[in-house]
């Protein structure tokens, strides 16, 4: 890659190009000035490209899809590189990459690693999606001193550095937070632990990035896959911990290490699910019961109007306001604590009919409180009250 300063966070395609200069255009625009490749497409079929650009400190990442076609990068083109390794991840297709005279992709989540500053090809045979990461040679050599032995050879599918990587990588990729620069340093940190973990960090090198990365992309994949699975009954730790091959007990201290816990993260989220679909119109055919199943809990109770909802209404009232709203009905309004809520007549001691009779003695008493009678029935005789204080008459 050259320069992709200006695209901090950009998506490039050949579909908005015109379609007669559109392999020309993505040849100047993509092929020289940020990749530094020829183009050549393979076939008769249409030549199609697109990229989206994240560019991190110290790790720049383009994630997109392309039709067959040779990239070439030249000894001409190789010289005006940046100072980067690149690690390219195959993630569908067919697609072959050769550097210092030896295959480099052994199939669908291989990653290949390439010094751009000597000449390479890679090929895309069939229509395929890739992930290219461009890190910083300093850093990386930072972290694994060795890292030159990796050019030239893949890094298997089968890599667990690799596979934490990749799905990292797809978490943080799908939000939209990297456009702020305090998460955008520390998803570039963790990145480029992983990456060196990969490129075959060892020793008190690897310990290092163990402790940052692995434990920091290990816990986000982990949260990302219990949002994911938040309907499902049996989620536990122990499920979790079968599905990345680590311990349940382990499962539990990296929420520990962030201040929490496994069981809190899972109700708060599922708490957050259910609330969503309790608002959502396209979810009012749904039933108390059918979202308290699809949210994960499998007791209805818990949506008891006596265990108040998170910001005041009870899960009832949000039902009720967005069935109403559904139906076309007048919505119910909120409800309201009892400290915010202003007192309201009540149909037997209005302002307009005479207040209880202990009230009114009460009242020329000097006594500001209702009587209890008046308390048990209805506690809204304080306007008769005042108003016999101030004439003298109820």
């Amino acid at each position: 890659m050259q320069n992709i300063e200006p695209f901090r966070h950009a998506h490039i395609s050949t579909e908005g190009l015109p379609e007669r200069n559109r392999l020309a255009m993505w040849r100047e625009i993509y092929g020289r000035g940020i990749a530094s490749v020829d183009i050549e497409p393979i076939g008769d079929e249409p030549f199609h490209a697109e990229v989206t650009f994240d560019l991190l400190p110290g790790v720049s990442i383009a994630a997109g899809s392309r039709s067959p076609a040779h990239y070439r990068a030249t000894r001409e083109l190789a010289g005006r590189t940046r100072d980067i390794v690149a690690v390219s991840i195959l993630r569908s297709g067919a697609a072959s990459a050769t550097q210092f005279g030896r295959e480099l992709i052994s199939g669908i989540g291989s990653a290949s690693v390439l010094t751009p500053s000597d000449p390479s090809t890679s090929t895309m045979i069939t229509r395929g999606s890739f992930i290219t990461l461009a890190l910083s040679r300093p850093t990386i050599a930072a972290l694994a001193p060795d890292y030159s032995q990796a050019f030239g050879r893949p890094i298997p599918s089968n890599s667990a550095a690799l596979g934490l990587l990749i799905r990292y990588l797809d978490v943080v990729r799908a939000g939209d937070e990297l456009i702020d620069p305090a998460i955008a340093q520390s998803v570039s940190d963790h990145i480029i632990d992983l990456a060196a973990l990969a490129l075959g960090a060892r020793g008190d090198y690897a310990e290092i990035a163990r402790q940052r990365g692995v434990k920091a992309a290990r816990l986000t994949a982990i949260r990302s896959e219990i949002q994911r699975d938040l309907g499902r009954s049996d989620l536990s730790t122990e499920l979790i911990a079968a599905r990345h091959g680590i311990s349940p007990r382990y499962v539990r201290k990296l929420f520990e290490q962030d201040g929490s816990s496994f069981s809190t993260f899972v109700l708060a989220e599922r708490v957050v699910k259910a609330h969503r679909l309790l608002i959502d119109r396209r979810y009012a055919h749904l039933n108390i019961a059918q979202i308290a199943h699809e949210s994960g809990f499998g007791d209805v109770s818990y949506f008891n109007p006596r265990r108040g909802w998170r910001g005041g209404s009870s899960r009832i009232d949000v039902a009720q306001r967005r069935d109403r709203c559904a139906a076309g009905a007048r919505p119910l309004p909120a409800r309201r604590s009892p400290a915010s809520s202003a007192p309201q007549p009540s149909p037997r001691h209005s302002r307009s009919s005479p207040a209880h009779p202990w009230c009114r003695r009460r009242a020329a008493a000097g006594r500001d409180s209702p009587s209890p009678a008046c308390r048990r029935t209805s506690g809204d005789c304080g306007s008769a009250t005042a108003r016999v204080r101030r004439d003298g008459r109820p």
